[in-house]
């Protein structure tokens, strides 16, 4: 702290941008307050370029910065003395904390934090600065405390921004899952903010949709707002409920489907024909659409009338090579 060096110190498993994030948080609530700058150096995770005269800060970190009402200026590049009051306190307290903790074994992050919080609690509250005749924290009561912005009722949470492609289906992919935008915005660039539990997506910096976070697996979030007049009557009907029936049935549906639907330039165009072959279920029961979708594999037939003809010609209960069968293969 910039008035009276009251010092905080927190381990971390890494140093990328999520415990940086985690560590301002951590200082924010350990000093009751929020300054009113933030001083960081040319650190990667800060700092995207750095700029004597107009730095680029990590757009998250201005997005901290701007919920707890304080401003970020780094210091300008191989400066260290723009920072001289920190560079000074990070060697007090290596030597306050890592002299007395270098020959103990932690196993945990929350062990090792503890101790450190210790070591902070003499550093800070027991030893006196001579110039002053106080502790830090009586120092920082009397000089930093009154200076201080509010602290804010919620943390930040911290968020990554990702621009995105719309694909021609109107999803974009965030962590290997995919989310809906209005159909209108296919094909155009977008900007995703993400976080642990919400995904938003922006246009020109208007939020076009928003959607809970789903989990990496692959899958869709679709609102069905989002989709043109020509798909809503399949209403649920979405790439990921479409695999999970074709699952349901067997693992041979199953690898038929993900076959359509890559045959086809647009996704949306295999949703009818992976619908008419799973719905050939209700007529012909489910073992004999695995089977058929199995004989469809085999010759290479990837589309609902060559499975239909399958079935209706009894081809998926006759056992030999495929080949000695003909089947249509149109359209």
């Amino acid at each position: 702290m910039g008035g009276s060096s009251l010092s905080f110190a927190l381990a971390t498993w890494t140093e990328q941008f999520p415990d940086w994030i985690a560590g301002n948080n951590a200082a924010f609530a350990f000093f009751r307050g929020v300054p009113q700058l933030l001083v960081p150096d040319n650190a990667k995770v800060a700092v995207i370029k750095a700029c004597h005269f107009d730095p680029q800060v990590n757009r998250s970190y201005t997005d901290m910065a701007r919920h707890y009402g304080t401003a970020i200026l780094p210091t300008r590049p191989r400066k260290p003395r723009d920072k001289a009051k920190v560079e000074a306190c990070v060697g007090i307290v290596e030597r306050w904390l890592l002299g007395r903790l270098r020959n103990r074994i932690f196993y945990s992050l929350a062990e090792i934090n503890a101790a450190v919080a210790g070591c902070l609690a003499d550093l800070n509250d027991r030893r006196v600065l001579r110039q002053f005749g106080m502790t830090r924290r009586q120092l920082f009561n009397e000089v930093d405390v009154p200076n201080l912005k509010p602290l804010q009722a919620e943390p930040w949470v911290h968020a990554e921004w990702r621009r995105c492609r719309v694909g021609l289906d109107y999803h974009i992919a965030i962590e290997r899952h995919h989310y809906s935008v209005p159909h209108r915005f296919a094909r155009r660039e977008v900007e995703a903010r993400f976080t642990a539990s919400t995904v938003e997506i922006f246009l020109g910096g208007e939020r076009i949709a928003v959607h809970m976070r789903g989990s990496g697996n692959g899958r869709h979030t679709t609102v069905p707002e989002h989709m043109p007049s020509s798909h809503r009557r399949y209403g649920e009907w979405t790439p990921a409920k479409i695999r999970e029936e074709a699952s349901r049935i067997g693992p041979m549906l199953s690898l038929l489907v993900e076959k359509v639907i890559e045959a086809k330039p647009h996704p949306e165009q295999g949703y009818r024909s992976c619908l008419g072959i799973i719905g050939l279920e209700k007529r012909f029961g489910a073992q004999r659409l695995e089977a058929a979708a199995l004989r469809a594999l085999e010759i290479q037939a990837r589309n609902y009338p060559s499975v239909k003809s399958i079935l209706e010609k009894g081809l998926d209960q006759v056992p030999g090579d495929c080949q000695d069968f003909r089947v249509w293969r149109g359209g």
